[in-house]
């Protein structure tokens, strides 16, 4: 009986063994390259990251701009217009700075953990006491504190002034804070004209800058 020939080893031997060399390094090749979707997904996995990080990157640049350039103009003579934030008192309902258009407000961002800050509390609440019949508003923004502790310090200096919660520390990089505590004056149309950027305790230096505000000046020369 004769042998059929197989049709997928050729003709002759010769064929037949080209025929399986070519299948085996087809085979060896199938394992060393990867497909060229799956090498699509390794640089996807890849550029991902990398992607992610260039976007955090860029918005921390885009943060640190804005937390520098209130300081940057008020150090230029300039008076950039304050952020319009809203924010919760401690009662829960929202307020917003910009409720306040048409008086002039001074800003103070504090917290409990602040030891500096329990000596400037008493002299805010006198402020606000003694200027509010004139339309000064003192607001406190408590921010990165806890709300047990700074309902706390509220009641234990009997501060009777507007108040609200920052309590991630948001609206205190909008004004580009350094710490706690940190004092801006802004006009009645809105603008920031002045700030103390650390602890103020005279009360002479409080009243020489409610009565600058209260008079359309620059309260931050009034220290």
């Amino acid at each position: 009986m004769t042998d059929r020939p197989d049709p997928n080893m050729g003709n002759s031997p010769s064929g037949s063994r080209a025929t399986v060399a070519a299948r085996q390094a087809g085979e060896a090749g199938s394992v060393g390259v990867p497909p060229r979707g799956r090498s699509w997904v390794v640089w996807a996995g890849l550029l991902g990251p990398l992607a992610i990080l260039l976007v955090l990157f860029a918005t921390g640049l885009a943060r640190h701009a804005r937390t520098l350039a209130i300081g940057d103009a008020l150090a230029r003579g300039e008076t950039p217009p304050a952020p319009a934030v809203a924010m919760a008192t401690f009662s829960g309902r929202s307020l917003s700075i910009a409720s306040f258009r048409g008086h002039p407000v001074i800003l103070n961002f504090w917290a409990s953990w602040c030891a500096p800050c329990r000596e400037e509390a008493p002299l805010l609440e006198a402020t606000w006491r003694e200027y509010r019949g004139r339309g000064l508003i003192v607001l406190g923004v408590d921010t990165q504190d806890m709300i047990s502790p700074a309902k706390a310090f509220l009641s234990d200096y009997r501060l009777t002034f507007p108040a609200v919660r920052d309590p991630d520390g948001t609206v205190a990089r909008r004004y580009g804070t350094t710490g706690v505590p940190e004092t801006f004056f802004i006009s009645a149309d809105g603008r920031i004209v002045g700030k103390f950027p650390g602890e103020e305790v005279r009360r002479a230096a409080w009243r020489r800058a409610a009565e600058m505000l209260l008079a359309g000046g620059r309260p931050d020369q009034a220290r």
